[in-house]
């Protein structure tokens, strides 16, 4: 914990009076950034035009613009992926939020017309194509970019609730 410490420029009592240890204060980072991903996604729904189609196609899209595709969140995510498997309060973390997102998602497309269990299997598929469309995005921003992701996106939603 001395290089976090020394990095935020804070104490080792201030870290210790807030954080069990190095394990808490990762979880309690893991916690952060999905939050800070979950708050952004819901600010893209909201900004969005009432109908259910334009509040979909902004969930899905806002992952191909700042904040959430910058190359630095894909190290943090990169760096919080493996834990995910070992830490069960990491994987406690991720699971809940996953299926916080899957949920709202779930009800985006309920909303544009899917029925469950329709809806809760769309949302899944949607999850992964936008998500495999943000990774190679912030991997390498030279093989397509973000509009060209966000038409992909768009496509495969209208596909699914034409």
């Amino acid at each position: 914990m001395r290089t976090i410490r020394a990095r935020a420029g804070v104490s080792p009592g201030l870290l210790r009076h807030y954080f069990d240890g190095i394990d808490a204060l990762i979880a309690a980072t893991y916690a952060h950034v999905t939050a800070t991903v979950g708050a952004t996604l819901a600010a893209a729904v909201a900004e969005a035009d009432l109908q259910p189609r334009a509040r979909l196609i902004a969930y899905a899209t806002a992952n191909f613009r700042p904040p959430i595709a910058d190359p630095a969140l894909l190290a943090t995510w990169i760096a919080f992926w493996s834990p995910v498997k070992i830490d069960p309060t990491i994987a406690a973390i991720h699971a809940e939020t996953y299926a916080g997102s899957r949920a709202e998602l779930e009800a985006l497309l309920a909303d544009s017309g899917l029925a469950q269990p329709e809806a809760a299997l769309a949302a899944i598929a949607l999850t992964a194509l936008v998500d495999e469309l943000w990774l190679e995005l912030t991997l390498d921003p030279a093989s397509f970019t973000p509009d060209q992701a966000s038409a992909m996106a768009i496509r495969w939603v209208d596909a699914l609730i034409g």
